[in-house]
Formats: C-alpha cells, sequence, structure tokens
C-alpha cells in the first residue's frame, strides 16, 4: 500500500493508482470458500458435473471473486499516513461479467474514483475496481468500491 497525506489524495483522483499481483482460484480455494458459505452448487463444486455445462469446468463463486478484492486492495490501494484504522464500507456497484474457471488467475486494478473526508479525521475513499482473468479479455468483475480510513 502506497502512504499518502490527505493533502495528497486529490493528486490520485481519476488515476489508476495500483495493480495486484495475480492469484490462482484453484479448486481447493473454491471448495473451502462453499464451505463457508455452505453454497455447494455443483457448478462450483462437482468438476464432472461441471464439465457438462457450457463453461465445461467448475466455476468460482462471484462472492469468492468478490471477496478477494481485500487481498488485491494489500497490493494496491492508497494507505492515510497515520491511518488508526480502515473498513470496508460497501459498494454503489458491483457486476459479475465473467466467468471465473478454476485453475485461473485474477488481479484487480484500482483506479481512485473520489476522496472525501466525511468527518475531521475520517476519510471516505472510493475506487473503481476491476478484476481481470489472465488472458481473457473481459473482466471477471468491475465494481465502485467505498472504503473509510480513520486517521
Amino acid at each position: 500500500m502506497k502512504k499518502v497525506t490527505p493533502d495528497e489524495l486529490a493528486d490520485y483522483v481519476g488515476k489508476e493508482i495500483g495493480v495486484s499481483e495475480w492469484v490462482t482460484i484453484d479448486q481447493d480455494r473454491i471448495n473451502k470458500f462453499a464451505d463457508v458459505t455452505e453454497d455447494h452448487q455443483f457448478i462450483h463444486v462437482d468438476p464432472e458435473a461441471a464439465k457438462q455445462t457450457p463453461f465445461g469446468t467448475t466455476i468460482a463463486h462471484g462472492f469468492l471473486t468478490l471477496s478477494m478484492l481485500s487481498r488485491f486492495a494489500v497490493d494496491s490501494i492508497l494507505m492515510l499516513d497515520g491511518v488508526k484504522m480502515g473498513v470496508n464500507y460497501g459498494f454503489d456497484k458491483v457486476r459479475l461479467s465473467a466467468p471465473v474457471k478454476s485453475g485461473k488467475r485474477v488481479r484487480g486494478r484500482f483506479t481512485l474514483m473520489s476522496a472525501k473526508q466525511k468527518i475531521p479525521g475520517q476519510w471516505a475513499l472510493k475506487y473503481a475496481v476491476k478484476v481481470e482473468i489472465e488472458d481473457e479479455d473481459k473482466p471477471a468483475l468491475v465494481a465502485e468500491w467505498l472504503t473509510m480510513q480513520m486517521v
């Protein structure tokens, strides 16, 4: 994470501020996510049945792809100098635009859309995020992600 002062935030609005490392979404990760969320739909956890679908293999849960934003953020987002705590504040938009097939690698690409001080020492940061699938043109996910940092 790149450290910046609150005064520097305006310089980053409208700019791409980071791209994460690639992360493999393998069947083990998908199965563990299915166990945690109790979503064992065959398209995610049954490779033999999933072969019969248009995808030809199992795919990650959309919510698994979405949850990876936290991991991608470690490599990519801005951190305010003197931050005491940062939290997920929600989303203005989330679209799951392409499935992530088991074994594929994904990464997050972040652009700072806005940065506003809500109250003294509390900053709302809005990111445009795209989750790219390696060697594919269409992203897995596009979102407008809201975070809050307290300094």
